[in-house]
Formats: structure tokens, C-alpha cells, sequence
């Protein structure tokens, strides 16, 4: 049995290894994993607190339509209940927008490098894709509206982006949403939002109105619930409508719709948290800095670091010492290094692992 023409040259996403795995294959026992651009902090404590309310009600089937979550979410962010639609992390996501407006042999724009799963679920759906090359590590916005033709259904915009830490400004995106064709959807992946501090970074939601322009974001980094697989997509009614119609029933699990409503609740929590990762930066820059690597300045909690022709070895030297960063061969940047901010005394560790295999 042969599978579908456009999955037979998939590479799939290899996501980073997981603690416990490492610990397992090295026989280690005190591991940091700097690799996924997780919350290292963990969850707000109110989030937690839902979790456990609910536990005793995993045996029934979630709430379909995330009615409460639904109802907390629009009053924060000031949209319609019909203008969101919610996914099993941003990632399912890309793959309703995919589904719902994307044909077979339809073109999607999308930049390199970026995040993979753009690429990835598009030629799953069997979409051809137009790679722009990021400039300077940016999108080069003008570069890919240039690409854009009458077949092109999806441009895939990832601002911040991952893995660059990069972002669009306000000027650049709103000079590229002049004069798009009426049927072009424009998807923009804000799962970094909460981390930005810029002043001429644009809010996404001020656009949804004007274009065909998705806007998604995440539980998964800030709000520290990664485990739990949760995220949501802003746009127009019409759009979410067909999103809807593509989505699989209870896709969001009962736990994680509690957590993120609490979540939604802490303030404070939030702020801490960007608080302690833009200290933690910080901290890295200082340290990649004294050592001599180069790395791109980021807007997000995490930092791309150029190591030379040595990265990969680093990597593999750097975990068989329970230290878990991303080597980014598979983005085409071989020569690069991405760590995520952790905790205070993880942040120490890395640079003082890192300094033991480079000097």
C-alpha cells in the first residue's frame, strides 16, 4: 500500500527530547531542558488549583465548545465569542486554516527559516509552497508579498518568530496587508506575544477586521501549560465558521479549559513571568557575549546563538551533562544553537557547561 503523493517526502518534526527520556538513555539524574521554549517557571497557582477541582470529572467527555473559556477569553481580548476558535496547541491550528481554505495544489507562502510546521502541514495537505528566505533573520515582508500570486490561498507569518526570536514591526505588516487579493487568508502565529516589550510591535487583533488575517496564540509559553496542548485562533465570524467546521469534537480537553480560564485570571502571575525571563535574557546576552558568540537579538524566551562548525557536537556534549538545548540543523542553521531562558540557577549552568566544552 502506497500513502498519499504528498506525504511520501515528509520529514516529520522532531521535537525536542523530553527530560525523562535523557535521563533514561545517559542514565543521568538531574537534567534542564533549554530546548523547547517552555515556561520553566510552571503554571500559575491558580491554574493548578482548577486542575485538581476538576480531576474527578476526566470521565466525561470535555465541553466541545469551550463555552466558559470561550465567554473569559473574548471579554479579555474585547472580541465576539464567534471570533475565536480554539486548538489542541497553536499547531492544530495551522492545520484547520490548512483544511478549511487550502485545495490541493493551492499555494502557500511561507519564509525559511521559520517554523517548521508550516512548511510541514502544508504539503501534507498537498499545497505547493513558496520559500522566501528570512533577511538579516527577519521575515522580509516585501520579498513575500511579491510571491503571492492569483493561487496562493495562505501566507504564514510567525511574529515573534521561531527560531530567530525576531518580529515584524507595525509599519512592515501594515504595508504588507495593503492590496492583497480579497481571498487571501494571512495567518499570523503570536504564540511569543506575552514576551514582547517593543513599542512598534503590532497587536494582531487590530487587523482581523480589515483582511482575511487569523491571528493565533498559546497557553503553552507565558501561561507555563504546555502539557496541557491548548491554543486559539482570533478572525472574523465567516472565517472561524469554516474553521469550526473542520475542527475534530472535544479536541480541548476538560483540564486544560479549566486551567486556562484560571489562568486567564492571574495578573500577576503573568507579569512575574515576563519579568523573570526578560531578566534572564539579559543574563544570557551578557554571558554569549563575553564568551565571543554571536547571537541574534530576541523579543521572545529564547536565544539563537551562532557556535561555529562545532554546534551540533556542542549539543551532544552539552546533554550528556543534563543540559538540553535545540541544535538547529534541521531549520538549515548548522552552525547555530537556540536555548531557552530557564530559572536563574538553570541559565548558570548552561554558560557554565558551555564554557568547559569551548574554551
Amino acid at each position: 500500500m502506497l500513502p498519499r503523493k504528498s506525504i511520501q517526502n515528509i520529514k516529520p518534526y522532531q521535537p525536542g527530547k523530553p527530560i525523562e527520556e535523557v535521563k533514561r538513555e545517559l542514565g543521568l539524574r538531574d537534567v534542564i531542558k533549554l530546548a523547547s521554549n517552555e515556561n520553566p517557571f510552571g503554571p500559575s497557582p491558580k491554574a493548578v488549583a482548577a486542575i485538581k477541582k476538576h480531576l474527578y470529572e476526566v470521565n466525561r467527555y470535555p465541553e466541545s465548545s469551550c463555552f466558559y473559556l470561550r465567554q473569559a477569553l473574548s471579554k479579555k481580548i474585547k472580541v465576539r465569542p464567534d471570533q475565536l476558535v480554539f486548538g489542541n496547541g497553536s499547531d492544530e491550528l495551522i492545520l484547520l486554516a490548512l483544511r478549511a481554505f487550502v485545495e490541493e495544489g493551492d499555494e502557500v507562502v511561507v519564509t525559511s527559516p521559520t517554523f517548521l510546521i508550516y512548511e510541514i502541514a502544508s504539503r501534507i495537505q498537498g499545497a505547493k509552497i513558496k520559500i522566501v528566505p528570512t533577511r538579516y533573520f527577519k521575515y522580509d515582508l516585501r520579498a513575500m508579498k511579491k510571491a503571492i500570486t492569483k493561487n496562493t490561498k495562505i501566507v504564514f507569518i510567525a511574529n515573534p518568530d521561531n527560531p530567530n526570536g525576531t518580529y515584524v514591526t507595525k509599519n512592515e505588516l501594515e504595508e504588507f496587508l495593503k492590496g492583497l487579493p480579497e481571498d487571501l487568508v494571512v495567518f499570523i502565529d503570536e504564540a511569543y506575544f506575552d514576551y514582547v516589550q517593543e513599542r512598534d510591535y503590532p497587536d494582531g487583533l487590530n487587523y482581523i477586521s480589515r483582511k482575511n488575517v487569523i491571528v493565533t496564540r498559546t497557553f503553552s509559553k507565558s501561561y507555563g501549560l504546555a502539557g496541557l496542548r491548548i491554543g486559539y485562533g482570533v478572525s472574523n465570524a465567516a472565517i472561524i465558521k469554516y474553521m469550526e467546521a473542520v475542527r475534530e469534537p472535544f479536541n480541548i480537553n476538560s483540564l486544560a479549559q479549566a486551567a486556562s480560564v484560571a489562568a486567564l485570571k492571574d495578573k500577576k502571575f503573568l507579569a512575574n513571568i515576563k519579568k523573570k525571563t526578560h531578566e534572564g535574557r539579559r543574563f544570557l546576552y551578557g554571558e554569549l557575549g563575553n564568551l565571543g558568540l554571536r547571537y541574534i537579538p530576541s523579543v521572545t524566551n529564547f536565544v539563537l546563538f551562532e557556535a561555529g562548525k562545532d554546534a551540533s557536537k556542542i549539543c551532544k556534549k552539552l546533554m550528556k551533562q543534563g543540559v538540553i538545548v535545540r541544535d538547529m540543523n534541521a531549520w538549515g542553521l548548522d552552525n547555530f544553537i537556540r536555548v531557552t531562558v530557564g530559572k536563574e540557577k538553570e541559565n548558570k549552568r548552561f554558560i557554565k557547561e558551555l564554557k568547559k566544552i569551548i574554551t
